[in-house]
Formats: C-alpha cells, sequence, structure tokens
C-alpha cells in the first residue's frame, strides 16, 4: 500500500491525519455491511506535505499567511490568492502521478469522477468545516483529474477558508489536505439524511432532505428540497417542495442547471417505502459511527448510494442513556445560577460528593429526574419542589409533562418498586417537613458542621501523599451521609415551604412580592447576609484613608495586598481584608467549580463598591 495514494478499503478512522475526515468516514463506511459506497482512492495529506515541503516560496509565503487576524481582510485576499495559483502551477511528482494513474485504470479511465477536498480539519466531532474547500464533479480524463486534484488542494487557501481558521484558532501549516477520488453516480434523486431532527435536535426523529438530480444542487441551496421526518419507521411528517430546478452531468464532463417539467415540480422525490428505506440505513451507519450523522445520498435506480456522511456538530450534546427511552435532566449549575461550563476537575470532585447519580454533557452536571416523574405521587413533589427553587423550571417542566407522551406514568404495580430504587431516583421520603419543628435543629446541625469542620482541618495537616487521598475519599463518604440526613433535608423542605407560604400569603394580602427574600436577609445564621455586613465593615476600616482608595482603584497586580503597607492606613486596610478571607475565604462567581480562579481582587472590589455607595 502507498503511502501516497490509498483506495477506500484500506482506510478506516485511524486514518484521519493521512486522509481527513471525508476520506476517513468514506473508508469507514465501506466497512458497513449493506452500505453501498461508490469506488474511488485518497491521495494522502502526505502527497501534500511533500509537494509543500518542497516549494520554499510557498513556505514563505505560509509564514506570513500566519502573521495575520482575521481583521487583515484585504491582505489576507492578497496573499491566499497568491498561495492558490502557486499550488495550481505544481507538477504532481511522478511517483505520486503514476500510483494514480495504475487506480484509475484499475477502476476505469473513462468513468467520470467526482474529486472532493477533505481537510484534517474537516468533519470533526467538535468543529465542522465542511464546505471550506472545494468540490468538483463529473470529471472525465486523466489529466482533468490531476488538473482538479491540484485545484482540491489549492482551495485549503481559499480567503473564506482562511478566515475559517483564524477564527477557530487552526495553524494554517498544520492544517493538511487529502483528496478524495470517488467513481460518479448518476441519481435521479439525491439529497442530506439528518439522523437528528436539526431543528429541534430530537435525536429519536430522522430528517431528510430531497431533490431531484444531483444533491449539489441542495448543497448549493439552488432548490427547495422536500422535507420528511420520519421516527422509529413511521413517516410523521412532509412538506413537500416545489422544485423548480435540478443540476445534472453532462455527457462529456461537468454539470449543468437544468429546469424541471411542470408536472413533476410538486411530486414526493422519494416514496413513503424508499423514506423508510432511508432511515433504516441511516441509523445504520450512525450506530457504526456512535453519534449523529449528517449523511449525503444518492437514489440509483431504486439503490441508495453513500457518498459522505460526518457527525452533526450542531447538536448540544446530551447526557449517555443506556436505553432509547425518553430523559428529563436538570442542570446542577443552572440551579446554583451558574450557567457556565465546568473544568473536568470541577465536574469530577462534584460528582464525588454529589448524593444522586451526576451525568456530564457540554461540561455540565445534570440530574435525572424521570424515575421520579414516573410516579404520580414524587412527579407532584419533585415539580412543586424544584418550582419553589427555580419557577422556569417547574414550566418546562409543566411544558414536557403536559404533552403526555414524553414521560408516561408507570402502572400502579410498578410504581412502588420503582419509588424504592434508590439508585435512580429519590425517595419521596426525602423530600418531606419536619412535623414537629423545634428551632434547636438548626442551632444543633450548625453546631455539628462547625465542629466536623474543625476537627477536618486539623487531621488533614497530618496526611501527605497517598494517605492524604485515601483520607479525603474517606471523609467525602461521611459528607455524603451527612448530606443525606432526612431530618437535615426535613429542615430545607419546612423552610422552603415556609418562604414559599409567606410570599403566596403577602401576595395575596398586601400585594408585595418575595417579601420572604426581604425576611430571610435578618434571619440569624444567613451566611450570605453576614457576609454583606461584614464586607461593611471593611469598607469602614478603609473609608478614612484616600490614599489607599485611589490605589485599591487603579491596582492590577495580583501582589497588591502586599504594598498595602506602603501607604497611611494601609496596615489597618490589609488586616482587615485578611480577617474577611480567612473568615469567609475568597468568593467568585461559579463556584461549585472548584477549578475556577478565586481572586481578591473580587472581594476588594466589592468592597469599594461599598465605600462609594456610602460616601454618595
Amino acid at each position: 500500500m502507498s503511502s501516497f495514494v490509498l483506495c477506500f478499503q484500506d482506510i478506516d478512522k485511524t486514518k484521519l491525519k493521512v486522509v481527513g475526515g471525508k476520506g476517513a468516514n468514506l473508508g469507514e463506511l465501506t466497512k458497513i455491511e449493506g452500505i453501498y459506497v461508490p469506488d474511488g482512492f485518497c491521495i494522502s495529506t502526505e502527497a501534500f506535505k511533500r509537494i509543500i515541503g518542497e516549494t520554499s516560496s510557498i513556505n514563505e509565503l505560509l509564514a506570513r499567511l500566519s502573521l495575520l487576524k482575521v481583521e487583515d481582510r484585504h491582505k489576507i485576499g492578497e496573499l491566499s490568492s497568491e498561495i492558490r495559483s502557486f499550488i495550481e502551477r505544481i507538477t504532481i511528482p511522478q511517483d505520486i502521478n503514476e500510483e494514480i494513474a495504475r487506480l484509475l485504470s484499475k477502476l476505469g479511465e473513462k468513468n467520470a469522477y467526482a474529486v472532493r477536498s477533505s481537510a484534517t480539519a474537516e468533519d470533526l466531532p467538535t468543529a465542522s468545516f465542511a464546505g471550506q474547500q472545494d468540490t468538483y464533479l463529473n470529471i472525465i480524463g486523466k489529466d482533468a483529474i490531476y488538473q482538479h486534484i491540484s485545484k482540491c488542494w489549492a482551495s485549503l487557501f481559499t480567503e473564506r477558508a482562511v478566515i475559517y481558521r483564524l477564527q477557530n484558532g487552526f495553524d494554517h501549516r498544520q492544517v493538511h489536505l487529502s483528496v478524495v477520488v470517488q467513481k460518479m453516480v448518476f441519481p435521479q434523486v439525491a439529497g442530506i439524511l439528518f439522523t437528528a431532527d436539526p431543528v429541534t435536535s430530537n435525536r429519536k426523529v430522522l430528517s431528510i432532505d430531497a431533490s431531484f438530480g444531483l444533491g449539489e444542487a441542495l448543497v448549493r441551496g439552488l432548490v427547495n428540497a422536500d422535507i420528511y421526518k420520519v421516527c422509529d419507521g413511521k413517516v410523521i411528517d412532509k412538506k413537500i417542495s416545489i422544485k423548480k430546478l435540478a443540476i445534472y452531468a453532462l455527457k462529456d464532463g461537468g454539470t449543468k442547471e437544468q429546469e424541471i417539467e411542470q408536472h413533476r415540480q410538486n411530486i414526493q422525490a422519494l416514496t413513503d417505502e424508499q423514506i423508510l428505506q432511508l432511515e433504516r440505513i441511516g441509523r445504520k451507519i450512525e450506530e457504526h459511527f456512535g453519534h449523529p450523522q449528517d449523511i449525503e445520498w444518492c437514489l440509483v435506480d431504486d439503490t441508495f448510494h453513500i457518498v459522505q456522511s460526518r457527525p452533526i456538530t450542531t447538536l448540544y450534546p446530551i447526557p449517555e442513556a443506556n436505553d432509547r427511552q425518553n430523559h428529563v435532566y436538570v442542570s446542577v449549575g443552572h440551579q446554583q445560577m451558574m450557567t457556565d461550563p465546568i473544568k473536568p476537575l470541577g465536574l469530577s470532585l462534584f460528582g464525588l460528593t454529589a448524593a444522586r447519580s451526576m451525568y456530564k454533557a457540554g461540561g455540565r452536571l445534570f440530574v435525572d429526574i424521570t424515575p421520579d416523574l414516573v410516579s404520580p405521587v414524587r412527579r407532584k413533589i419533585v415539580v412543586d419542589v424544584l418550582g419553589k427553587s427555580d419557577p422556569l423550571i417547574r414550566d418546562a417542566l409543566m411544558t414536557i409533562l403536559d404533552r403526555g407522551d414524553f414521560i408516561k406514568l408507570l402502572p400502579d404495580d410498578k410504581q412502588e418498586q420503582s419509588s424504592g430504587n434508590s439508585n435512580k431516583g429519590a425517595s419521596s421520603l426525602d423530600f418531606q417537613t419536619l412535623t414537629e419543628y423545634d428551632p434547636a435543629i438548626v442551632s444543633d446541625f450548625i453546631g455539628r458542621s462547625q465542629t466536623s469542620i474543625d476537627e477536618l482541618k486539623q487531621n488533614i495537616q497530618t496526611k501527605s501523599g497517598a494517605d492524604l487521598f485515601d483520607f479525603i475519599q474517606e471523609d467525602i463518604q461521611k459528607l455524603k451521609k451527612s448530606l443525606s440526613d432526612p431530618q437535615s433535608f426535613g429542615v430545607i423542605m419546612t423552610a422552603m415551604n415556609a418562604s414559599s407560604w409567606i410570599n403566596e400569603k403577602m401576595q395575596e394580602w398586601l400585594d408585595e412580592k418575595n417579601v420572604a427574600d426581604t425576611l430571610s436577609q435578618s434571619v440569624p445564621n444567613n451566611i450570605t447576609s453576614f457576609m454583606g455586613l461584614e464586607l461593611l465593615d471593611v469598607a469602614d476600616v478603609i473609608r478614612p484613608y484616600p490614599e489607599v482608595i485611589d490605589y485599591l482603584q487603579q491596582v492590577k497586580d495580583d501582589s497588591f495586598l502586599d504594598e498595602l503597607v506602603k501607604f497611611n492606613g494601609g496596615k489597618e486596610t490589609q488586616d482587615a481584608i485578611y480577617a474577611y478571607l480567612n473568615k469567609y475565604g475568597m468568593r467568585c462567581a461559579g463556584e461549585i467549580d472548584i477549578t475556577k480562579t478565586c481572586f481578591h481582587l473580587f472581594a476588594v472590589e466589592s468592597v469599594l463598591v461599598s465605600v462609594f455607595f456610602y460616601e454618595v
């Protein structure tokens, strides 16, 4: 097997860097039983790198291109045009030329071919560079194929492709191009198949775009395609468009636009039977690749041929499930008023301490509340509890549940079994309030927590190395046991119900909203209120010293606290800030992610706001 030219049968997903995304996916498609892929081969990235490496003038131009920014549109246009001209004039080395000729002879020199670009930064799971490089259809003859191979190489440096790489942080010198040479098929109908609905992101609904002639008309947006929606072997929706144009292959090469006969413009491009056949093909391809696919297909004499498949990158990732059932997930971050993604270490630590199983997707943590929604009793409790903490989540849940068919209630004989499965859903006991409330319960919990923290601080100082990790793991189990104490949860539920009752009644009686939020600021042991009040005390210390205030307004250095002592009042300010930080720690937005850097400056900015607020 040549390192410069590879047949589809010799290619798989491990050859991504050699044949690019399109080439690797075509190789994988040939491995799927029952999937028809027009035969062909790839000129590898090694050939591209060799040609570029042997041309010093291009390397000099690439070095200049790498220094430009997106804003340098005019310079990008000039430089990229110059690079393309150089590449298109390059003669393909003799050994590579002969290898291409050998395979063309094997496949049929007189056949028509599609010549497609396949970049190493294309059709990736995290970025789609589809359409950034060129595709040429119905190319006939060796000389024409060689010419269009060079054109594909050159298309890596179109102005559009260069700017797209700059926007996505890809180094021009690290992105290489393979070229796919594939036998043409001449379809009656062609189109695109999405194994997940690109509009709704529903993974269970498959969406098909179909039109007459070559699929190029669809890709270029020249026609309105039929759109079919399919779910579990049933066509659930159709939109039959007026299809006035099609692109067809010319006998001597190239393509042409052609008007469709009047009587065919409004007819369905695929029959229902063909639509369902295409659904089965799409699901088989999706299963092979392991994630939703964007597939280009052609229908030739009642046989579907697959000419391309790539991952759909526009879908928001969802937690993995071991079944194809519907699931409802609640975002942990949104419950904490944090919408940012969490770094892997933060995800891991939060998952270790969580009382329930956590599911990851898109750098965020989710709880699967589906088991709680299949029981009428637990459904009401969960919706009520989540609704009190976040009305928007309640509205979203009610929208889903009102559909009726998304989450179905279990039969009576299975509900009790489900409610007892602690691994899947929380017990209804977890959501019960205290029957007899004793104010001493709260102070007792606080006292026990403080004692536990003091003991932890003392004991952890004696640990190091592997013993430290073992100690942390053991302490996490103690923490989880403490967090799952029914009486502790009862206190929370009682407080939430009391708060809800106060808000409801004050709204009803006095037309005042969210009264409980105001009242809670003066409740004993409200740490948030205490932090705010003591921050004002720090502001009181700083206020008499204008030099310190001016310094804190201007400073950007993280070590600024050490410099405070140079100013009148600096030592007093330093002591006050350190005392506050030692008591409450360094706060920041998104604190549930332990990897978020907490800056001293955050606290100081809050202090300065307090200083000026009271001065005004």
